[in-house]
């Protein structure tokens, strides 16, 4: 057995924790670079606390998912301002642009050079400028993950960095921040977080530490994003669904994950459809077709005591097994009001584009046992 722990260099959890954001720039700060949402107003007094403290900031917005454009733009400006650090505060999108630019301002090259699929795929040569993730919704986890995941709209088609210097420097997860997301982002990163969990539950890449730590945000999520949707101000079910969020971060960043993933990345490009609403729609379609073929290929399977093991965590039944499990994962979704793909803008003609380049993403090749072109099509057939 041979296994590999990364996250970022310092987690700092708890309600109320964002007061020690201004503590963490270092004095003098020289000028932040201070990434967010669009909806600036959720972060308005975030950014009061730096300029309480005569923290210079320079302010980008990230209006939707990032783009290498989006990117380019970012480190041009932080260039320009000879920012000396960058702090991200907002969802995976925002997460994830930080991470790229910081990378980008102590990197030489094109970002194009360190992209995978559409890029040469390059590692990066240096640390990255000093980086604190803020995430303001639960469940990417990007605030723990060592890669970047950006969409390139010339190539219809979402593409990652990944290197180790990505980590950021310190991830501080408040629940308080979540308290206003609206119930169709609350349903959509939850799930995306349940899916990164159980993903990384059965990879190729499973190991004991992130077991322990899958099973911990599984349980949470099952208890509590269904809660977290009916009532937003329920902080006991925002602090669980952050912590579910953070460790699914942790697992995919050090298991892999598998088909859903495989599929979003793909999708995503395609289609203007958000990551998490596509992850939501795929995952009991996909867990079927994994529990089907191993049993047909591997019967008496270890794999499928681990399916049987997620259904007891979900379903809160001692012989709940893996059929039990899939049918708790359509429940929820209907509960949450998960739209199909076709809602997107996807239809059948799509399909044999999709599986193509979904069969070439790099989590695709960590599903726990290999799907055919025709069961990956008959996933999305479903899912439409």
């Amino acid at each position: 057995m041979f296994f590999e722990f990364a996250t970022a260099g310092r987690i700092i959890f708890g309600a109320g924790k964002i007061t020690e954001l201004v503590s963490l720039v270092p004095d003098p700060a020289g000028k932040v670079f201070l990434i967010t949402s669009s909806n600036v107003d959720r972060v308005q007094f975030v950014i009061n606390l730096l300029h309480r403290q005569n923290i210079a900031t320079v302010l980008f917005d990230v209006g939707h998912e990032p783009t290498t454009g989006i990117v380019l733009d970012a480190v041009k400006r932080a260039k320009r301002e000879k920012c000396t650090m960058v702090i991200g505060i907002g969802g995976g999108s925002v997460i994830d642009t930080g991470k790229a630019v910081a990378a980008l301002l102590t990197n030489e090259g094109e970002l194009s050079d360190y992209l995978e699929v559409i890029g040469k795929g390059q590692k990066l040569d240096r640390p990255s400028l000093p980086y604190i993730a803020v995430p303001t919704t639960a469940g990417t986890g990007a605030e723990v993950t060592r890669n970047a995941v950006l969409s390139s709209p010339e190539h219809k088609v979402k593409v990652s960095m990944r290197s180790p210097f990505l980590l950021p420097s310190v991830a501080l997860v408040d629940p308080e921040l979540t308290l206003s997301m609206p119930p169709e982002v609350t349903a959509s990163t939850g799930l995306d977080a349940l899916t990164q969990l159980l993903e990384a539950f059965v990879t190729k890449k499973a190991n004991p530490l992130i077991d322990g730590i899958c099973r911990e945000g599984l349980s949470r999520a099952a208890r509590s994003l269904k809660a977290a949707y009916l009532n937003g101000k329920d902080i006991k079910a925002r602090e669980d669904m952050s912590l579910a969020g953070m460790f699914s971060g942790l697992a995919l960043a050090n298991a892999g994950l598998g088909a859903v993933h495989g599929f979003a990345g793909p999708l995503g490009g395609l289609f203007n459809a958000p990551h998490g609403a596509i992850c939501a729609r795929l995952l009991p379609f996909v867990v079927e077709a994994n529990v089907n073929a191993i049993r047909e290929t591997q019967p008496g399977s270890q794999l499928l005591g681990r399916f049987d093991e997620i259904a007891r965590i979900l379903t809160g039944f001692a012989a709940a097994t893996a059929s039990d499990g899939v049918v708790w994962i359509r429940e929820l979704y209907a509960e949450l009001n998960v739209p199909p793909l076709s809602d997107y803008g996807m239809t059948e003609r799509d399909i044999p584009l999709a599986v193509e380049k979904s069969q070439k993403a790099s989590s695709m090749k960590g599903n726990p046992v290999q799907l055919e072109y025709d069961v990956l099509a008959e996933i999305l057939k479903r899912a439409l």
